[in-house]
């Protein structure tokens, strides 16, 4: 778990402040949030695969209402760079 990680108030909280609450919570954001989600190029290989500029602007917008608008404001975020890079070719 990153060190910059915040609770729903966006204040910082260590992993072993998680761990000794919810071990598994701090298992599952270690082993599979960021082992694995976090390090899959998703939108650059989604966009590889045909999704257009105006269909991942979709999903942002619709991950705002299922995930929460400071997920979609990150998420955002992520896009904005793969655009920028698929842009200018710099991928």
């Amino acid at each position: 778990m990153p060190a910059n990680a915040a609770d729903g108030a966006g204040r910082p909280v260590a992993p072993e402040q998680v761990r000794s609450v919810a071990p598994a919570l701090e298992r599952y954001t270690r082993e599979r949030l960021l082992g694995e989600v976090w390090n899959r190029p998703a939108p650059d290989r989604a966009m590889d695969n045909g999704l257009t500029r105006e269909q991942a602007a979709e999903v942002v917008t619709h991950l705002a209402f299922y995930a929460g608008w400071p997920n979609a404001m990150s998420a955002r975020a992520v896009f904005k760079d793969v655009f920028s890079k698929r842009q200018t070719g710099k991928r």
